[in-house]
């Protein structure tokens, strides 16, 4: 049985990679940036990727795209950047922010195209506002049946500490997020056996930050396999350091061997964004390195010549393709098992 899916805001396409491994045929995908719509279509060249204010799209124009195909999954991240906790850092509110209401655009396709089944994921603070409440309602008065859960990527297989907030649905019975396989992967796992950058073959391995020497200095200096800058003295910290109240512990930290990864935020690439340094040689992570710990497949494809920071944000925001896949297949079972019944 052919599967048939969408993916809106769908990225450099870490949700549709989960997807397409499940087995679903993913026809249509909405991406408003172009360089993150321009690497979603070297992964994806069967799907069609419309790189749009999702807000301006014509539904119509997208039903003749999928002709006489039933919808069986439309799933989506819409952005909610006031909703995450580090746009919000210790306020009680959630920051004022245009894209919040991106998640209004994910009910008008769903009241559109009237799939089987549904998938959205976001951030987890999310959950706590009226924004979200409020969707669910509105999906549930369609007739879906809904479950949301927090859960934590690491959990499912792919070697980073990462929560979430996912919410399934379905026209056809009762489904639940898929729960924890714990599959634990480690940042050795995952990275260990990658060459040094300066004999690889690989572009994008090739692609990382070069520091001034003083900076270059103070890395050589943080202990391997978790060390922090919180380890060196405080003649060796920088001065911005050294302020009170400063920000994250984590910057400038390397990553451990035998744990998960932290969080691969856009800022993966600048380890004075968080713990991005190699757990051994003293560099930060290359965006190869960063796209295997969001579980990307090593010959997953980014333009090596568009801004590294933009190649940085793109693997930071992506849903991370094991994730998404054990998820799909979670929906695939019960697409397969509630249409036999139907039929």
């Amino acid at each position: 049985m052919r599967l048939i899916s969408m993916d809106l805001f769908s990225g450099a396409g870490g949700l549709t990679e989960g997807l397409r491994q499940a087995g679903f045929e993913t026809k249509l995908a909405i991406e408003i940036d172009k360089y993150a719509s321009q690497t979603y279509s070297l992964n994806h060249k069967k799907t069609k990727v419309i790189t749009q204010d999702i807000r301006k799209v014509n539904l119509d124009e997208i039903k003749e795209i999928l002709g006489n195909d039933k919808l069986h999954l439309l799933a989506g991240c819409p952005p909610c950047q006031g909703f995450s906790s580090i746009r919000r850092l210790n306020r009680k509110q959630a920051v004022s922010d245009e894209r919040n209401s991106l998640i209004n655009e994910y009910i008008r396709f769903v009241e559109f195209f009237n799939p089987y089944t549904i998938m959205l994921e976001n951030v987890p603070l999310l959950l706590q506002y009226d924004l979200f409440i409020s969707t669910r309602e509105k999906l549930e008065k369609m007739g879906y049946k809904i479950d949301a859960e927090i859960v934590d990527v690491k959990k499912y297989g792919v070697p980073q500490s990462r929560k979430r907030l996912v919410m399934v649905g379905s026209k056809l019975g009762t489904i639940k997020v898929a729960g924890p396989n714990n599959k634990n992967m480690t940042v050795r796992d995952c990275i260990e056996k990658l060459p040094c950058p300066e004999c690889s073959t690989d572009r994008l391995h090739k692609i990382y930050p070069i520091h001034s020497k003083r900076i270059q200095d103070l890395i050589s200096l943080i202990p391997k396999d978790g060390g922090s800058r919180k380890d060196l003295g405080s003649e060796m910290q920088l001065k911005c350091h050294k302020k009170a109240n400063v920000g994250f512990n984590d910057i400038y930290g390397r990553l451990r061997w035998d744990a998960f990864s932290t969080t691969i935020t856009g800022g993966c690439l600048n380890p004075s964004k968080g713990r991005f340094l190699h757990p051994e040689q003293n560099r930060c992570i290359s965006a190869r390195e960063a796209a295997l710990l969001q579980s990307f497949p090593m010959d997953y494809k980014f333009p090596a010549d568009i801004p590294t920071s933009r190649i940085a944000l793109m693997i930071g925001n992506a849903l991370p393709p094991k994730f998404s896949y054990y998820q799909a297949m979670n929906i695939k079972r019960h697409l397969l098992e509630q249409l036999i019944k139907k039929n």
